[in-house]
């Protein structure tokens, strides 16, 4: 009998991935791993969303509650703590269960994705998502597997990164030295355009022929092969209707339970200095970058007799309100994040993703509990289980990275296209059809006028 190396349970923020987690752990032996890029710091327990002492008691939790609040704590940072409690509990025959709303670090895991280079870390720390929301894309660190690919990149500082150089020129620059790569990007992609000249200069090796390397090692553009082949994952999917009405209730149940206080609260600890002396706060650093602070930072900056006053309640009211708008859009991009990385790759080891219906409640048990259940024993039995994993089936768009792509020029349109998918879309589009046959008016009104000036 087979083991489960690892299991994964994916979905947007309130589908109940932590509910599950905690009834697979007790089903099958297994202890949670939480990925979760805010959960690792300590305390803030309700605006991070974190599972009860009474939940925790259920199952053991891992990679909860112990980073300062205000270190930078970045994925490497996780990976490096994850993955040896990760090998420490199967070699005990123990299932580790991967659950958590950060969707790139639960691919840090599962993929041989980042550097371990120091440097590549503290360049990592530097640009740690600015939101919770903006999440790095994992083409943006390389392979690291030393048995099968030589350790090309190291991130560092961007030395182009400046108002110098503009994108046109940076771009010819790519060209010049990595014509491939410069193929592959848009001429205003000015990101990636630098990265890829700064992994030249650095290392003498040209972003394509890294890219090459990690195919060649079973991987992709987003990165290398599978690190736990034999494992599985669970998504939870909800109708966005409903998950917005529940996401809804959930920040009334979070002020309900003195979310707004132990905002204060820690405001008051960690920021005194920074009042005092008026300074912006910096929402890209630490536990600043949690949904919340943000949206509620014009109430919490108030002196407390203005708080209670017409103003204090107004920005309070402002606050709730986008605090349930951002976390709906949260929901939203981490369900894109999903199908774009996991259901849709064409180029990538993705493991099997079998979807559960979680909108109703109170059908958990025989359309979430029971149906996860039963896909695990299968696996574990090494049977097929009867239901077919998304990423298996035949969907309409389907996708490889943009570092497999390359540029198309619309002569009509006078624009540039990255990659097949977005070509086609952008011919079959109104704008491009519309334009074309202006440009056909135009071109038989000169060549008609043409005639009667020959004929004259």
């Amino acid at each position: 009998m087979s083991r489960v190396p690892i299991l994964v349970i994916l979905g947007s923020t309130g589908t109940g991935k932590s509910r599950l987690a905690i009834e697979l752990a007790q089903k099958f032996a297994g202890e949670i791993i939480s990925a979760d890029s805010m959960q690792v710091y300590k305390g803030l327990d309700i605006i991070t969303a974190k599972v009860t002492e009474e939940e925790r008691s259920l199952a053991s939790h891992h990679m909860l509650d112990f980073v300062d609040p205000l270190h930078n704590y970045c994925v490497i940072d996780f990976k490096k703590a994850a993955l040896p409690i990760i090998n420490d509990l199967i070699v005990k025959r123990k299932m580790p269960i991967i659950v958590g709303g950060t969707n790139y670090y639960i691919e840090s895991l599962l993929w041989h994705i980042l550097l371990d280079d120091p440097e590549a870390s503290e360049m990592s720390k530097k640009r740690h998502d600015s939101q919770v929301f903006d999440c790095p894309t994992t083409d943006d660190f390389e392979l690291n597997d030393d048995d099968k690919i030589k350790n090309f990149v190291t991130l560092k500082k961007m030395k182009y990164d400046d108002n110098e150089h503009s994108n046109e020129t940076l771009h010819q620059k790519l060209a010049s030295v990595d014509p491939e790569m410069a193929r592959r990007l848009h001429p205003n992609n000015r990101r990636k355009i630098i990265r890829s000249l700064e992994v030249f200069e650095n290392h003498g090796t040209t972003h394509s022929e890294i890219l090459k390397h990690q195919r060649t090692a079973g991987g992709c553009g987003l990165g290398g092969p599978l690190r736990f082949p034999n494992s599985l994952i669970l998504w939870l999917k909800c109708d966005q209707k409903i998950l917005d009405i529940r996401l809804d209730r959930r920040v009334d149940s979070m002020l309900e339970a003195g979310l707004v206080s132990e905002l204060l609260g820690f405001h008051e600890r960690y920021n005194q200095e920074r009042l005092k002396i008026n300074a912006l706060p910096d929402y890209t650093k630490g536990i600043f970058q949690s949904i919340g602070f943000k949206e509620f930072h014009n109430y919490l900056i108030l002196p407390d007799t203005e708080k209670r006053s017409e103003q204090g309640i107004a920005l309070l009211r402002q606050g709730i309100s986008d605090l349930k708008l951002v976390t709906r859009r949260y929901a939203r991009r981490q369900q894109k994040w999903i199908m774009n990385r996991f259901i849709k790759r064409i180029d990538r080891q993705v493991p099997p993703v079998y979807d559960l219906d979680c909108t109703n409640i109170e059908e958990w048990n025989s359309k979430v509990l029971e149906s996860a259940i039963e896909i695990i024993n299968a696996k574990l039995r090494g049977d097929v289980h009867t239901q077919k994993p998304l990423n298996g089936s035949s969907l309409d768009e389907k996708f490889s990275d943009s570092s497999n792509e390359e540029s198309h020029w619309c002569e009509i349109c006078q624009k540039i296209l990255i990659g097949e998918l977005q070509w086609k879309s952008h011919k079959n589009g109104a704008k491009h059809k519309k334009m074309e046959i202006k440009k056909r008016k135009v071109m038989s009104h000169h060549i008609n006028e043409n005639k009667i000036s020959f004929i004259c």
